[in-house]
């Protein structure tokens, strides 16, 4: 048989005993027109199994759906704001708690979630399996506080969600410990409370689309260095995005008119359409509201631990569920009666679990902010009864929401303390958990781990000194 010259360029027969051996390319004839080809693939590949990969649809629909992806990251990819090794232990899953268990993890944090790898994200990407993806946290909504009781080691912060997974992060080196709680604190700061809230739907619409205008001027750059058979694809794609745009702008502008046209905060506060709220407000404006010192709510949970709960192993220092406080904590904003007897309030690690909450949102601690450096220089001072007498003079200088509130709260720790051989809560306990919940500097500047353990010591002191700095044990 006669072998077919170079010049024979219109076919080449497939050798039967090469099939089975490896991929076998078939090339197709040039066309004449421009029609013949685009609608002709210019190859085929046969794989060891026989398979035929499919040519690429042109039609728009497809490229809308699935060839965009590929040329647009995802956006959480485009965001990533800090990424390093700590370590990590997750302590409940929905609620349910877990064995403590420490291992190191790559830890990603973008805008909105935190992804745990077990090894740094690229080494983990390129080993990862199909379907197998990292854990995630998503940070709408979650709550971050420091953590000593949780843990022998030393700086340790918990990471709560409104899912009610709770994970501990921590790192024997100092700064990079306190970088990390303030860049996933700011990012929680950023985020809304409530995950399907419109301002959480607006905020994600402008950085989809800011996002998209950025990656559409960063590929058109790109093009002029593409090779003229792709770059007439990749237009395609991108100018059949650039389409879709219009149709945003509409709904921007929609919700543009919608917003300057919306009546204002007090107008539908005067129709009673939106209620003032107990969390999250300002102490004083709270008593004002209910024309008393002392809001109702902390007495409500003050009363019902007092009734069913100062013999509880680990009161204060064991979390409730985090669903059930939180639906505690929208019956309390919507001024709905509360009855803290009621069933689905039996766990007295919820209330006690809401109450911390109350305190935690305030926002200026119970120890107001002004007050912050008097206290903590008071507790410097090294003769015990200077320091009481100091401490007795700044609580009579507070105002009278703080300074009742306060001594209201410090009293009912007292009795706690004195059920200490049951309920296992020693002063420092106490100390450790309430210190950095009610007291904190306005900007957090110097030595964090320091502050900590003034906030502590002053919690402390209010308890052991309780009779001597507030008067009276007896309201």
């Amino acid at each position: 048989m006669q072998k077919p010259t170079n010049s024979d360029s219109s076919a080449e027969t497939l050798n039967p005993t090469r099939q089975g051996t490896g991929a076998v390319q078939m090339r197709i004839k040039n066309a004449n027109s421009h029609h013949d080809r685009l609608s002709q693939s210019k190859s085929m590949i046969l794989t060891d199994v026989g398979k035929i990969t499919e040519p690429i649809s042109r039609h728009r629909r497809n490229h809308s759906q699935h060839v965009l992806k590929d040329v647009i990251p995802p956006l959480e990819q485009l965001m990533v704001e800090k990424e390093g090794y700590l370590q990590k232990a997750k302590i409940a899953d929905g609620g349910k708690k877990l064995r403590k268990n420490w291992s190191t993890s790559w830890i990603v944090l973008s805008s909105r979630k935190i992804e745990f790898y077990k090894e740094s994200k690229q080494q983990a990407l390129s080993n990862m399996k199909t379907g197998n993806k990292p854990e995630s946290v998503d940070l709408c909504g979650a709550h971050i506080e420091w953590a000593k009781e949780k843990s022998s080691r030393k700086n340790v912060f918990q990471i709560t969600t409104v899912s009610g997974n709770e994970f501990l992060l921590q790192s024997d080196i100092d700064f990079i410990i306190l970088d990390w709680f303030h860049a996933i604190k700011n990012a929680i700061d950023r985020l809304p409370k409530d995950a399907s809230s419109p301002s959480r739907n607006l905020e994600l619409f402008k950085i989809q689309r800011s996002s998209s205008t950025e990656l559409l001027s960063h590929y058109d750059s790109d093009i002029k260095e593409q090779k003229p058979e792709h770059r007439k694809s990749l237009m395609f794609r991108l100018q059949h995005s650039a389409s879709d745009t219009s149709d945003k702008k509409r709904v921007k502008s929609r919700l543009k008119k919608f917003i300057t046209r919306r009546p204002s905060l007090k107008t539908l506060q005067e129709k009673g359409l939106i209620k003032d709220q107990i969390f999250g407000s300002h102490l004083h404006t709270v008593c004002e509201r209910e024309n008393s010192t002392v809001p109702r709510f902390v007495k409500q949970c003050i009363e019902a631990v007092e009734k069913r709960g100062l013999d509880v192993d680990g009161i204060y220092r064991v979390s409730g569920n985090l669903a059930t406080i939180q639906k505690l904590r929208f019956i309390v904003n919507q001024e709905e009666k509360l009855n803290l007897d009621d069933s689905q309030w039996e766990d007295i690690h919820v209330v006690t679990g809401a109450l911390k909450m109350f305190f935690r949102e305030l926002p200026e601690p119970l120890f107001p902010y002004s007050f912050f450096e008097r206290f903590v220089e008071a507790i410097k001072k090294q003769d015990n009864n200077t320091r009481i007498e100091t401490m007795k003079s700044l609580v009579q200088k507070l105002p009278p929401p703080n300074r009742d509130t306060m001594k209201v709260l410090f009293g009912h720790l007292t009795k706690i303390v004195a059920k200490a051989s049951k309920n296992l809560m020693s002063t420092q306990s106490l100390g450790i958990v309430f210190g950095p919940t009610l007291l904190r500097a306005e900007k957090e500047t110097g030595n964090m781990a320091v502050h900590m353990v003034y906030q502590n010591q002053i919690a402390e002191l209010m308890l052991s000194e309780y009779s001597k700095i507030f008067g009276s044990e007896e309201d």
